[in-house]
């Protein structure tokens, strides 16, 4: 596998560069978590960085990667389906009334 010396911003890792895997696409994953150990042998606390352009501008058709720290440790949106998204046409219980609709024939 091939890899790519990636400088890291921010956080414990800050100014260091490491050597990061890159995939077939020849970019680097989009998270890169770095596990730390516990000095009192409990669970290691995960640092967690986001891959971001290093230089936007210079115009070569490639763009060279950076890693951010995330301090809120990757509490991100994730993945987001077309299909887990609420639809605003149905109601989200199949048994409720739609909303303006009354239930009664009084209305």
């Amino acid at each position: 596998m091939k890899s790519e010396d990636t400088p890291f911003e921010g956080g414990p890792m800050d100014g260091r560069v490491l050597p990061v895997l890159v995939g077939m696409t020849g970019r680097p994953p989009k998270t890169y978590r770095i596990p730390v150990p516990d000095p009192d042998g409990g669970p290691p606390t995960v640092l967690v960085y986001r891959r971001v352009p290093r230089n936007a501008g210079h115009g070569l058709g490639f763009a060279r990667w950076k890693y951010v720290w995330d301090p809120a440790g990757g509490k991100g949106a994730g993945r987001k389906w077309p299909w887990s998204r609420p639809d605003p046409a149905r109601p989200a219980d199949p048994d409720a009334t739609p909303g303006g609709k009354p239930d009664d024939a009084d209305g």
